[in-house]
């Protein structure tokens, strides 16, 4: 399987995904831990990749996503963006919004 081919699968079976420096319990850069802090305090589970443990996603991952840097937040197979755009969203609510609402069409359905 190619790196390109593994970035697709991880992007496809994790609708909340995070690539970032470090863990979401040990950030290894400001701009990773201040992503990861928007997206916990969310409160829903979600992937993360720690690009530090897999150079050869760190290399391909701005080519594949056109977006240079890292984190990279990806939302249903989309990139919702780096630090800058989901700390804006964290702050207007709209990032929450849109975790609770992935997060939501995840949940397996229970006979309730």
């Amino acid at each position: 399987m190619s790196v390109t081919d593994t970035i697709k699968e991880q992007i496809e079976k994790n609708a909340i995904l995070l690539y970032m420096k470090g863990t979401p319990r040990f950030p290894q850069c400001g701009f990773s831990s201040r992503t990861v802090e928007a997206v916990m305090n969310c409160g829903e589970r979600f992937a993360f990749v720690n690009i530090l443990e897999n150079p050869e996603i760190r290399a391909e991952l701005p080519k594949y996503a056109n977006w240079p840097t890292f984190p990279q937040l990806w939302v249903n197979g989309e990139l919702v963006g780096g630090c800058d755009i989901v700390c804006e969203m964290a702050a207007s609510g709209e990032l929450e919004t849109l975790i609770k609402q992935v997060a939501a069409s995840q949940a397996p359905e229970t006979d309730a």
